[in-house]
């Protein structure tokens, strides 16, 4: 996989969040983020339990909440949604991942992995 570590790209860091999901079965967020840190991403942890990660085309919050989820949202090139659901594929996850349009208005794709 190509190293596509960096900062977000302008033409995205302008966009409200676009991308939002949940992660099932999972307690903890810090062995997701050290996935995508493998992978070359950019991580860190602004709160106790919360992490951002991001790469050129693609940065995400990903929150724990009460139960076995964690949240994922933030913002993603629409053209590379499909290759967030691969990469969360290739990490074994259960989930479901939804992309909006820019006015976070009108939901144009959802796609989702069960266990």
């Amino acid at each position: 996989m190509p190293d596509e570590s960096g900062d977000l790209a302008p033409e995205w860091t302008i966009l409200s969040n676009n991308v939002c999901g949940v992660l099932h079965g999972h307690r903890d967020a810090a062995p997701i983020a050290e996935r995508f840190e493998r992978l070359g991403w950019r991580t860190r942890s602004p709160s106790w339990h919360g992490y951002e990660v991001g790469t050129t085309w693609c940065e995400v919050e990903l929150e724990p909440v009460d139960g076995q989820d964690v949240l994922l949202n933030g913002v993603v090139d629409p053209s590379r949604f499909d290759d967030l659901a691969a990469l969360l594929d290739r990490f074994g996850l259960t989930y479901t991942l939804e992309l909006y349009d820019e006015d976070v208005v009108n939901l144009l794709r959802e796609t989702r992995r069960e266990g």
